[in-house]
Order: C-alpha cells, then structure tokens, then sequence
C-alpha cells in the first residue's frame, strides 16, 4: 500500500486579526463572533500536536519513546504478576487513603501502540471510545497516531473536543438515533455503518452526503462479547439488497466492516470474515460501486501476557489472499487491545465475616471491600466475566483459605468472586485486580451513594517530561515509578 504523507501545522500568532472597537451592537455581535473564532482557531492550533497521525518534529520529546530501543524500559519481570515498580508505586498511594482507586500505567498503552505498529503497520486503527473514555487514554492515542470509532454524538463531541478532525472519525454504531446523525452531518464526521434498510432511508433524509459503510455478520465461534446478535446483516442473503437500495436512493457506498466480536477466541474468524467481506466487494462492482474501504473491526486480545502475533500472521495472510489485487484502506477498532492490562483496581477490606460450622469451624471467609459490581465491576454481571484477586502485601504464613469477596453496597447481587483460595486478611488490608482497563470507568455508577473511583497514572520520571503538555492529568494523580523501588 502507498505511505501516505503527512504535513505538519506550525503554532503561528493570529496578529493578522484586528481588534475591532464597536460601539453599536451590529459590530458588537460581530466583534464577539470574531473573538469566538480566534480563541477556536487558537485552540486548534494549540492542538494540532494531536492532529498528526505519525510523530513529526514538535514531538520529539515523544518520537523516541515510540521509537524501538531509544527508551530505557522498566523492569520487565513481574513480582506476582506485576512490575515491582508499579507495586511500589500502588503502596504509596495506599499509604495515604482508604477509597478504592484505579492505576493506569501509561506506558503499558504505549508498549501497545508499538506492538500494532510493529506487526501491522498497514492498518489503520480506530481506537473504540466506547471501551474506555478515560481523557488522558484519549490524549494519548490522539497524539500517538490513532484514530477514534465513535457510536453516539456524545463520543464525537469528546472526541472532537481534543481537537481531532472529522476525517479521524469513524460512527461506528449502525443504528443511530435521528439526532445523532443530524449533529455527525452537522461537524462533519460523515464516515458511518448500516446494516439494515431502515437505517438507509434514515441516512437518506438527514445525511445523503455521507460515505457508509455496509457492516457485514461474521461471529467468532467463542468470544467475550458476541456482536452478531445484534448487528450485521448476512453478507449472502442481505448485503446485495441493502446495496440495490443504497443504489436507488443515491447513496454513496465506500466499503465493509465486520466485528467477530469482543475478545475474540477463535483468530480464524478474522480470515474467514475478510473472505466474506471480499465477495460483497466483488458484489458491489456489478452495481457501479467504488468500495475502498475494509474495516476489520475489534476483537484483539489486550490482557496481561496476551498475545498479538498469531492474530496478526491470519490477518495479514488473509488480506493478501483476498484483497491484494485492489487498492483498499486498511481499519480496525482495536478497543481493549489497548487498555486491558494497563489498569490494576485497588479495593481495600472493610469488613470480614466468617462463616462457621455447627461446631464453630471456619467454612468460609467473606471478605467485604469498598468496590463492586455497581462500580468498577459491572462486568462482573453485565457480560459474567470473571475477575481475579491479588493480595497487594505477601501473606508467608502459607494460609489459604476458601473465600469470597464482596462489594460495598447494599444489593445481594453485589458480588465480585464467588469463591477462591485466599490469604487469612485483615481489615484494611487491600486486594488488587488486574486487567481492568476495558469495559470498567464507562460502567461505573455511585448506586448507594458510593463514588467514583480515582484514577493515578503512573510513569516513569522520562515519560512525565515527554507527556507533561499532552496529558490533562492533575499533579497529585501522578505517580512516578522509580527504577529500583525500595
């Protein structure tokens, strides 16, 4: 594929513009427009850092960390399934409060980011807001490069805010409320999904310029969050009569999009779904359309110790047995791949009861923290994904006992683990739980009048000065990870 070409914007001072002294109000109202529009641009131009989707000279202080072997690492190997420096980093933070938080480790992204780049550099990703909005996630992907599958005005709007253009915009979600698609049409983001009739005929009244994309059924055989239920329309029986109707109503149709579903467990589906999607290709030339667009959806794993070789190897595989003879971009929707692994939730224990026999015996232990199901594990219930507990100090007396472990409010549903072999804990001791960084901040609710959890990012001293004007991050949600934790 051609490499495309990428220009930079250079800060300049708008002092072209006057400064204009009205007396009556018609060029009052045209002074404060004009003002608007200064302080819009000036902030555009202050954004355009996160405009670019490679690293060019204003961002130096970053291009070396993307860059493979200029950034001297952290320690790789893990204590408990953890670096040392980001347990000592979460020690502090314990030391000093008793409300559960969340730990993201910022340069956990960013060692994502260079996988994909490594071993699929030729496509294109758009990161799933919807899995994890965090800003500072956001900030970051923008200035990385990536660009954003969004699937409600709400996500645009945010998306936008950062200063991204439209064109790194995709509205993911192929049924979309009127108003949605009145407000994409209004800012610009015209790159859309449909998978039904109905949604044409919508599309057709409110937005006929738009450029759609046909998404295509093709489930995985096992996934975390199966798609197909819900969207994509057969590729056989209905995709050449949503494109007939497309035809008719004059709509401008530029290609496919799939999604085998969440955390994928089957990587054939990916070739099996791009030989789909190259048949309705093939469909759409007989109807005078031009497709050049191949959206290949989420689904890539993002948990500790995964891997993205495999996947990558049947991806690229399957794209030069099927589409190598045409000129066709190359997307994706990576949205856990991510940010699983980079967020650890920290619960402390507020309360134990234990759970007795007729002659006193211990049977249980149930430990009761100050996080659940109606805050950071919501997909405990939502989607019964199991999570798993890691005490954060080393219990040495070797006792494990059969335990469970609860949430914080009210509500006998609020349970986090049914039941596991646990250290003999006490209050106040704490409890972390790993890879929770997809699916969890988006779902958190204050049910019972419990808040939010804060979220820390740590990084390394060298990371902080390169992100210093990039991350919206206030000071005392920093942690620095020493290189050699005490």
């Amino acid at each position: 594929m051609p490499k495309k070409q990428y220009t930079t914007i250079k800060r300049t001072k708008l002092a072209f513009l006057p400064s204009v002294r009205a007396t009556n109000k018609v060029f009052k109202k045209l002074h404060k427009r004009i003002m608007k529009w200064t302080r819009t641009v000036l902030r555009r131009i202050k954004m355009s850092r996160f405009l670019k989707p490679r690293f060019v000279s204003e961002h130096k202080s970053l291009s070396h960390i993307t860059s493979t072997g200029k950034m001297r690492l952290l320690e790789t190997k893990t204590e408990r399934g953890y670096r040392p420096q980001l347990l000592a980093a979460i020690k502090d933070i314990t030391s000093c409060r008793d409300e559960p938080f969340q730990v993201c480790d910022v340069n956990d992204i960013i060692e994502k980011y260079k996988t994909w780049a490594k071993l699929l550099p030729d496509i294109d990703t758009y990161y799933a807001v919807k899995c994890n909005d965090d800003l500072p996630v956001l900030q970051l992907l923008a200035t990385l490069g990536t660009c954003f599958d969004c699937a409600s005005r709400e996500e645009i709007r945010k998306v936008l805010s950062l200063g991204i253009t439209p064109e790194r915009i995709i509205y993911a979600n192929p049924t979309k409320p009127i108003s949605h698609i009145t407000y994409a049409s209004g800012v610009g983001v015209d790159i859309m999904t449909f998978d039904n009739e109905n949604e044409l005929h919508k599309i057709y009244k409110c937005f006929p310029e738009s450029k759609l994309v046909l998404r295509i059924r093709s489930d995985a055989t096992s996934a975390l969050y199966p798609m197909g239920m819900k969207f994509g329309c057969d590729p056989i029986k209905d995709a050449p009569k949503l494109l007939r109707t497309a035809k008719s109503l004059g709509l401008n149709v530029v290609g496919v999009s799939f999604h085998v579903g969440s955390g994928c467990q089957e990587p054939a589906a990916y070739g099996r779904a791009i030989r789909a999607a190259r048949a309705v290709f093939d469909h759409s030339n007989t109807l005078g359309f031009k497709f050049s667009l191949l959206d290949i959806g989420g689904g890539y794993p993002g948990g500790s110790g995964s891997s993205l070789e495999e996947l990558a190897d049947i991806i690229k595989t399957a794209l030069k047995s099927h589409f190598s003879d045409l000129s066709v971009r190359v997307m994706a929707e990576p949205g856990s791949y991510y940010v699983a692994s980079a967020y650890t939730v920290a619960t402390c224990i507020h309360s134990i009861r234990n759970v007795v026999d007729d002659d006193n015996v211990e049977q249980h232990r149930m430990y009761y923290v100050n996080d659940g199901v109606f805050g950071s594990f919501n997909c405990v219930v939502t989607v019964h994904d199991t999570v798993y507990p890691q005490p954060l100090k080393e219990y040495l007396d070797g006792t494990m006992l059969s335990s469970s472990v609860w949430g914080p409010t009210c509500d006998g549903l609020d349970k986090i683990v049914d039941n596991a072999l646990l250290p003999d804990m006490q209050i106040g001791d704490w409890i972390l739980f790993g890879n929770m960084g997809a699916y969890s901040l988006p779902l958190v609710t204050t049910f019972n009048g419990y808040l939010i959890p804060k979220v820390y990012y740590v990084m390394n001293q060298e990371l902080k000065l390169a992100t210093k004007d990039i991350l919206s991050i206030p000071s005392k949600y920093i942690r620095i990870m020493e290189d050699k934790p005490k």
